[in-house]
């Protein structure tokens, strides 16, 4: 079964549930909330941009998907470059109560198999605040690579935070 799909209309009942019970655990790890973010109507809206983005070639916008095929978190690489940069970044989240049992894992292992093989990339980039030791065993475990520390990189949780950069270099285009 595979672990993750490409979000669509119907994933948003399962996603406003999700951010809605998991706001407090997600908080520090995310960029500061509106509080449409947490409605039925904000979740449409996110989606349907994240959609019409990905029609336009710019992302991959999925969900991550439980043993059981119930929508766990999303998984989007973003930011999809082409030209003689052919990059993206990836970003993900998980719910608390699927934490823990490698989906994490097993969904950037699928999301990083698309890129190198049907988007033809060569290279992806995550970052993670420092203190996230678990996401960045989740890059480590995929073959990312620490290539550096970025001060006051994205907003998180209401300011500005450094993160941990890694990559991964599509296999298939190593010298």
């Amino acid at each position: 079964m595979s672990a993750t799909r490409l979000v669509t209309p119907d994933d948003v009942p399962a996603l406003t549930a999700l951010v809605r019970d998991n706001r407090e655990f997600l908080a520090p790890w995310e960029p500061a909330r509106g509080e449409d973010y947490f409605t039925d109507e904000g979740q449409h809206a996110a989606v349907q941009s994240a959609l019409a983005r990905y029609r336009q070639g710019s992302i991959l916008p999925c969900v991550i998907l439980d043993e059981s095929g119930q929508v766990a978190g999303r998984i989007t690489l973003t930011e999809i470059v082409r030209g003689p940069f052919q990059s993206c970044h990836v970003g993900y989240w998980l719910s608390a109560a699927a934490g823990g049992r490698g989906l994490a894992t097993t969904a950037v292992r699928e999301i990083c198999g698309i890129a190198f093989a049907r988007l033809a990339l060569h290279r992806i980039e995550a970052g993670t605040l420092l203190h996230n030791v678990r996401s960045q065993r989740v890059l480590e475990r995929n073959g990312f690579t620490r290539i550096g520390v970025a001060p006051a990189y994205l907003s998180i949780a209401g300011r500005w935070q450094d993160h941990a950069l890694y990559q991964l270099i599509n296999p298939s285009r190593q010298p």
